[in-house]
């Protein structure tokens, strides 16, 4: 008798989180930079506050909403969320508070490529968005400009 085949794994879903000392204000900062939007969690947040299942203390007011103190999350705009609970289902970056200050240098980091010819202006926009330029690299490989985000985060911009 033959077995089937199992099917192949369906592929994770996945997001990435970054400790923050202030996850709004990286949030802000990195919604901008990616053109992402924050997620709304406010209609979650205010069913756990009326069951009890959530302190008033866990909360923050962020952009005129109901926000969770310790993380706040941003999507890709066009990617699906849950409406229920304002999570996105897609690509998303997730910052979590940490009372550590970042101290070492990244092991993981994001590479933004702009369109071609637009690298000198994106930086200038991430610069003005509270981004410092750390380094300038040009290598057989290829050119590009190093970046700290406005907690120290590494970031390239291609």
């Amino acid at each position: 008798m033959t077995e089937t085949p199992a099917p192949p794994p369906a592929p994770l879903h996945w997001k990435l989180v970054v400790d923050a000392g202030d996850p709004h204000a990286q949030a802000d900062f990195w919604a901008a930079a990616l053109h992402y939007t924050a997620e709304d969690n406010s209609a979650l947040i205010e069913r756990l506050l009326s069951l009890g299942a959530l302190p008033g203390a866990a909360t923050v007011e962020y952009h005129g909403r109901l926000a969770f103190r310790d993380l706040v999350a941003v999507r890709h705009p066009e990617d699906p969320y849950d409406p229920d609970s304002g999570t996105g289902l897609g690509r998303r970056l997730l910052f979590q508070r940490v009372p550590e200050p970042k101290t070492t240098k990244n092991r993981l980091h994001l590479d933004l490529h702009p369109d071609a010819g637009r690298r000198e202006a994106e930086v200038a926009r991430l610069t003005a968005l509270g981004a410092r330029v750390l380094d300038e690299v040009t290598e057989p490989s290829g050119s590009w400009v190093v970046l700290a985000d406005p907690e120290g985060n590494e970031l390239c911009v291609h």
